[in-house]
């Protein structure tokens, strides 16, 4: 294990995760921390020439659909449910002078 985690690292890392350790569970962060700081050295060994960076591990494409109406107009139902309705549409208290 090239990695090796300092007891302040742990303790630093406890308090902005706002964790409390305790001796047991900060030794094995710390291995935990270690082997995955190893894992990474061990990626960065890899070439990667000519591979393009991705932010995704698939091909991601616009996965929305179009938006598509599928109840049509139905604002005169709507406006008969309006205490007072004028020209199709609800009339509301002024709020502004």
């Amino acid at each position: 294990m090239a990695n090796v985690i300092s007891d302040e690292t742990i303790e630093y890392v406890g308090i902005l995760a706002k964790l409390e350790l305790s001796g047991e569970e900060k030794e094995q962060a710390k291995k935990d921390m270690g082997r995955m700081l190893d894992y990474i050295d061990k990626l960065n060994e890899l070439d990667t020439t000519g591979v393009e960076p991705m932010s995704h591990v698939f091909q991601v494409q616009n996965v929305f659909r179009e938006d598509v109406v599928t109840n049509g107009d139905d604002s005169e139902n709507i406006v008969k449910n309006a205490p007072e309705e004028k020209d199709g549409m609800f009339v509301v208290p002024r709020t502004v002078e």
